[in-house]
């Protein structure tokens, strides 16, 4: 008894580049024939935070501590997608937390910012979720993330503005207490020599 060949599986993201290249009155040939598979590649590496957590992040490689002092990581590079234009946005993410106990490794602190870049995004609600999560999972005294940005639908459609940057903060529990803890943060941050 023969066997029937079995039907090539259509990748949903595949189809979805196919339709989109069709609707701006091109065809996915030539040049473009693997365009498709290319392109669902891409967008699933762009999306890869949904298919991880905060609580993988930081499941290990966090440690018991008597250190108080503030630590800060700055300067944390992350590429995102806007989820209101479907293009990137791309910049740098700092870090501070004051622990109570509770320290992690410091390569945690760009796991969880790609965890949280990697996923169709606004920077406001991003710079908010990595505060949580760092909150939620280390406890300490406080949080600051600040958010510094350049958004590709701010500088290739609309207003055009190619040199504008955003920069979104978020302060939890001493930082947002205590002014001068915000300040030092501020100026811990601005210090830095590119």
């Amino acid at each position: 008894m023969a066997t029937r060949p079995r039907k090539k599986t259509v990748d949903p993201l595949e189809a979805a580049v196919v339709d989109l290249l069709h609707a701006l009155g091109r065809e996915a040939k030539g040049g473009m024939a693997a365009t498709p598979e290319r392109a669902a590649e891409a967008w699933r590496v762009f999306t890869r935070g949904y298919t991880s957590s905060a609580g993988e992040v930081f499941a290990e490689g966090t440690f018991e501590a008597a250190h108080d002092g503030l630590v800060l990581v700055r300067g944390i590079d992350f590429y995102s997608v806007c989820e209101h234009h479907l293009v990137p946005f791309f910049g740098r993410v700092n870090v501070a937390y004051l622990p109570s106990g509770k320290i992690a490794g410091l390569s945690k602190f760009a796991r969880l910012v790609d965890v949280h870049a990697r996923r169709l995004q606004v920077q406001e609600r991003m710079t908010h979720d990595i505060a949580a999560d760092i909150q939620k999972h280390l406890k300490p005294r406080g949080v600051a993330v600040q958010i510094e940005a350049r958004h590709l639908c701010m500088a290739m459609r609309g207003v055009e503005q190619k040199n504008a940057d955003v920069v979104t903060s978020a302060m939890l529990g001493r930082f947002r207490d205590d002014p001068a803890l915000a300040t030092e943060f501020r100026a811990m941050i601005a210090r830095r020599e590119d």
